[in-house]
């Protein structure tokens, strides 16, 4: 079975509406350490005794505690139906940038399935990790990962990389990689050992639409590139600028210790 990455953080909310949902709530919240399980307080007894000290019943309507879910948590695994969490969520969503990743987990674990902010809400390895630990089938959505190809927003996140790009450049460069444009991929820092750990993982080669160039972003041709994804920790030559600007994505790997002193 692939190791899935870890979810990127803990502040993660289990809810679950019906006695069965809220044992496998339990298994869930048991798997994912600092987890909380909500569920209706008519199930309190059901739930403190699926999740001991990570329990928090609630009064009235689930969509009423959608609000406060939404701030409080970086993600959300809802054991209830699918159709059922679209209409709760939707009339809370803002971007993909603030809103959490959510997984819709059938009461009898057969399918994790990510609803919302897969990549940069982190709903895509959630699901992996529920795949994982309770046998379930991960439904991934999204183009890159269907394809198994780069995800833009995602590269280098599990090596600590941040990236520097408008909403319109990770729109554009993402739209290449899975349109088979050709993608120049020019690493000049960071960790080259990235593929293998992408995205919850990527057992292929990089696509052949992906070149990756081992050097200086000078050394290519801007113009012969759908997009290009640049690593490094310069600056972006002043030069290049013009004929990179709107296709290009530039990720930051983290200083070497003798570099950041």
């Amino acid at each position: 079975m692939p190791q899935h990455l870890p979810f990127p953080n803990d502040r993660i909310a289990v809810v679950s509406i019906t006695r069965h949902g809220i044992a496998l709530a339990g298994k869930v919240v048991a798997a994912l350490p600092g987890a909380t399980l909500f569920a209706p307080d008519k199930f309190r007894a059901e739930a403190a005794a699926a999740a001991p000290g990570a329990a928090a019943c609630y009064a009235g309507k689930t969509g009423d505690q959608i609000p406060a879910l939404f701030a409080a948590f970086d993600g959300i695994v809802a054991i209830v139906s699918l159709g059922a969490v679209v209409r709760l969520i939707a009339p809370h969503l803002k971007n993909k940038d603030a809103d959490p990743g959510v997984v819709v987990l059938d009461e009898a674990a057969r399918y994790a399935i990510p609803v919302l902010s897969g990549h940069l809400g982190g709903a895509n390895a959630l699901a992996g990790v529920l795949a994982e630990t309770l046998g379930a089938q991960p439904v991934l959505t999204t183009a890159s990962d269907a394809r198994e190809t780069l995800a833009v927003d995602l590269l280098g996140r599990e090596l600590g990389w941040t990236f520097e790009a408008t909403h319109d450049e990770i729109v554009r460069a993402s739209a290449a990689v899975v349109n088979d444009e050709p993608v120049a991929l020019v690493q000049e820092a960071g960790n080259r050992d990235w593929w293998p750990r992408h995205a919850n993982g990527r057992s292929g080669p990089l696509p052949a639409n992906i070149r990756l160039e081992i050097g200086r972003i000078e050394d290519i041709d801007p113009a012969a590139w759908g997009a290009v994804l640049w690593v490094s920790h310069r600056p972006l030559p002043a030069a290049l600028a013009p004929q990179l600007a709107g296709k290009t994505v530039i990720y930051r790997p983290p200083q070497p210790p003798s570099a950041a002193q």
